[in-house]
């Protein structure tokens, strides 16, 4: 079968690169596209992905955002008419999803956020979520159902990690300081919370303040949040307390070496929590299930205020082990019976 796959951000990147794997190693094609926004692009040339980037983002404006979304599903359409592929899948690609629908085929929609709005009078073929999603809320959604895996999203990929020490040598950084990797928040995502951009200023005010720690600031948007980044604390990015990289890194070697974490988005928080790293969420919009299940696991803690900042974030040494636990992914696996279950159940078996 050909199956196509598009990576509209820059999680969906590690995320499908083993299921992509898996796929061919079954007998499958796969076509990949990638859209230009949020490192997205980068990322996949990276990890030395063949793929095609179609198409970019319009910003935070709810008007361009929609317009631009039916807009790239036009300029998808080239290809995937030329391609004709039997099945797609993404990890919430609207434009994958209205393309799909309009050329009849049929779609897997991953995804591991239910208040995600979901696009109104067009149904998915197939949803797959972590299990502790409440599938009430969403599993009318899909017209054969929800199905769901153990653990996290991030379970396909960590499981197979192996950390590489020269990032260390290549952001500069001594291995005897405290280091601090901070995501600032998805100012351009429908579901941000302005709020959210108050705890990371204060944050990362609060971390530049003290001794022997060091600041790797990973912005979402290069035209945006880097200037606003160098403009705010200029003083502290021309020392070195924080560096901002210049070409992308590889997120779980950064966030292995690091000593905590803090976000303001999903992936690189539970990145971190399936790492064992310490992890302070500042994401302020509605905190979904799999947050949820981490905080009550003790394995993500939120800032929910201005005053938990300095409360609750603790920059100090992490007793790091020799090396992540390495092994089969039974995410993985089991998100590769799912798909085969559906494929030997529907017309496409």
């Amino acid at each position: 079968m050909k199956i196509w796959i598009d990576l509209d951000n820059s999680p969906h990147v590690p995320f499908f690169i083993p299921i992509k794997e898996q796929l061919e190693k079954k007998g499958h094609s796969v076509i990949v596209t990638t859209r230009d926004s949020f490192q997205t692009r980068a990322l996949a040339d990276y990890h030395k992905l063949t793929h095609r980037t179609i198409g970019t983002h319009y910003g935070a404006n709810k008007f361009l955002k929609v317009a631009g979304t039916f807009w790239r599903a036009l300029q998808l359409a080239p290809t995937i008419l030329s391609e004709r592929p039997h099945l797609s899948r993404s990890h919430g690609s609207r434009a994958l999803i209205i393309l799909s629908s309009l050329l009849r085929i049929p779609t897997i929609l991953f995804f591991d956020y239910e208040h995600a709005r979901m696009l109104p009078l067009i149904r998915p073929a197939l949803g797959i979520a972590p299990e502790v999603i409440d599938k009430s809320r969403v599993a009318s959604e899909f017209r054969y159902g929800l199905h769901t895996y153990p653990g996290l999203k991030e379970d396909v990929y960590v499981a197979s990690f192996s950390p590489d020490p020269s990032i260390l040598k290549t952001l500069q950084i001594d291995g005897g300081e405290i280091l601090a990797t901070i995501r600032p928040p998805a100012t351009e995502a429908h579901y941000h919370n302005p709020a959210s951009e108050g705890l990371f200023v204060e944050a990362v005010e609060y971390l530049t303040g003290v001794p022997d720690v060091r600041l790797v600031i990973v912005p979402r948007n290069e035209r945006t949040q880097r200037d606003f980044i160098h403009k705010t604390w200029p003083e502290a990015c021309h020392s070195g307390k924080i560096i901002v990289p210049e070409r992308p890194v590889n997120g779980l070697d950064l966030i292995w070496y690091s000593d905590l974490v803090i976000s303001g988005g999903g992936t690189m928080n539970r990145e971190a929590a399936a790492l064992g790293v310490p992890v302070y969420s500042i994401f302020r919009g509605e905190i979904g299930a799999v947050d949820k299940y981490l905080t009550e696991m003790g394995r993500l803690v939120l800032i929910e205020q201005i005053e938990d900042v300095r409360s609750k974030i603790r920059p100090v040494k992490r007793v790091r082990p020799n090396g992540p636990a390495i092994g089969e992914s039974v995410t993985l696996a089991q998100i590769m019976t799912l798909i085969a279950e559906y494929l030997e159940k529907s017309d496409l078996a």
